[in-house]
């Protein structure tokens, strides 16, 4: 059974009917429900112990749809068009570059990796129709990296009762860690209740003093963020401020702010809100500090993005200079770290894989997933098929090791992935890292240093 889900509604500023729904991809909008009672609570923690019933939920699928002796086909859902396109659209380009790296190399068992992307221009019946093409014209061994929550929301219940691997949701949605319900998905990057709790815990350690008010995309984003905040800093919090996506006057919300003397923005938005809340400020000449989850702020886009929405009054140079100081949650090196080993092997796969622009953030991401992806194969070995991969990712994937800087949370009763963040500042034109990386789960779970050897790419740039 596919769940369908009518299109967004239209802006009437193309600008901005272009940016508002920049990165909700890997951000939330309504689809996603994140208080069911399947949604799992204090079970993020890497290595946590495995119930009996949870063990063998797909041990006896053996289907191998997808695999022959020299090829593994993967699908993928993704925004190559449309109104999420911007910087979205360079993240199935990422994956792909990687892919074709290591085919280069021989692939993985002698198979090599190919991913047939599907665009569904962010909306979520076309994610429907594009994923029945991959799955039943196309015959995929399972869809990968598939973009967006209300986007996959409507396909996550088909795949799961057609038995279909559902590898690494580009989305911090609280949904996909449901592996009692939906023991085919996983997720990848960290939920953002575990971005909310580790920013809430940075503010209460670092600034206490702070009147913080609460800039929130009005559904599981910002509402689960919140909750994480609410945890440690809810004393603090002066103000609590909704805006609904679509509706691109922002006034309210950050006069509000400013009537209630906040003086640090924490935002769980998507990054053409960032740009919203960074111009009307200027416009009320109120100059508090901001601090956003990973998915609200890319410095590249959202200068861009200043540009835009100001109709040139700002340019992306003095967009950068607005931006300056501030703070992000962070779980992967960005393209400015040059010396990163990893920034040197992505740019290096894109330079030969590539479609000659330069390599951006997000590109970085979706060659990150790609190298996931290579080692969930690697795990199932050589005879791979549909049952076991999961079983391999489960049993394995705490350990995986790459380019994130905290642990998967990977077992048989967690599918949220990557377990924590740290937090970063954009300074001069570059992210300075405050805080190292902090792991925690999803309830009660405490936070804790994040425990993993920093990683770095084998000779090869392929997982061994």
């Amino acid at each position: 059974m596919r769940i369908s889900r009518s299109r967004p509604g239209t802006m009437g500023i193309a600008a901005l009917a272009l940016g508002s729904l920049v990165l909700t991809a890997c951000g939330s909008s309504g689809g996603g429900n994140s208080t069911t009672p399947d949604t799992p609570g204090a079970s993020g923690t890497p290595g946590s112990s495995q119930s009996s019933a949870a063990k063998g939920r797909t041990a006896g699928n053996t289907d191998t749809t997808g695999i022959s002796d020299t090829e593994i086909k993967l699908g993928t859902h993704q925004p190559l068009t449309g109104v999420a396109a911007p910087g979205y659209s360079n993240i199935a380009p990422g994956a792909k570059a990687y892919y074709d790296y290591v085919n280069d190399a021989g692939g993985v068992n002698g198979r090599k990796i190919t991913l047939n992307i599907k665009d569904d221009t962010y909306n979520p019946t076309t994610t429907g129709q594009v994923v029945d093409e991959l799955t039943l014209q196309d015959k995929v061994f399972a869809i990968a990296h598939g973009l967006g929550t209300p986007t996959h929301t409507a396909v996550i219940d088909q795949l799961n009762e057609s038995k279909i691997p559902d590898l690494f949701v580009s989305s911090g949605a609280l949904a996909w860690n449901q592996p009692e319900k939906y023991p085919y998905t996983f997720g990848w990057q960290p939920d953002y209740t575990v971005e909310g709790k580790i920013i809430g815990d940075y503010i209460k350690k670092n600034m206490p003093n702070a009147k913080v008010g609460l800039y929130l995309q009005g559904d599981d984003l910002g509402r689960d963020g919140a909750a994480g905040v609410k945890q440690f800093i809810a004393s603090q919090i002066v103000s609590e401020q909704e805006y609904t996506s679509g509706n691109t006057n922002v006034a309210p919300q950050i006069g509000a702010l400013q009537a209630a003397g906040a003086d640090l923005i924490v935002g769980f938005n998507v990054p053409a809100y960032t740009a919203l809340a960074v111009l009307t400020a200027q416009k009320l000449q109120y100059k508090p500090q901001y601090m956003f989850s990973s998915v609200a702020f890319d410095p590249q886009l959202v200068s861009g993005l200043l540009a835009n929405f100001s109709k040139g009054a700002v340019s992306a140079e003095a967009g950068a200079g607005l931006l300056d100081g501030v703070s992000v949650t962070s779980y992967l090196p960005t393209v400015d770290k040059t010396d990163n080993p990893w920034i040197q092997l992505f740019d290096k796969v894109w330079k030969a894989k590539g479609d000659g622009k330069p390599l951006t953030n997000f590109g970085v991401y979706g060659m990150a997933e790609a190298y996931t992806v290579v080692q969930s194969i690697q795990a199932a070995g050589k005879d791979i098929n549909r049952g076991n991969i999961i079983s391999a990712i489960e049993q394995n994937g705490a350990s995986f090791k790459g380019p994130w800087e905290a642990p998967f949370a990977y077992s048989a009763d967690n599918h949220s992935g990557i377990s924590g963040v740290g937090i970063s500042q954009f300074k001069g034109g570059k992210i300075v890292q405050l805080e190292p990386v902090m792991t925690t789960g999803d309830g009660d779970t405490p936070i804790t240093p994040a425990k993993v050897d920093p990683a770095t790419p084998p000779a090869s740039g392929i997982p061994e």
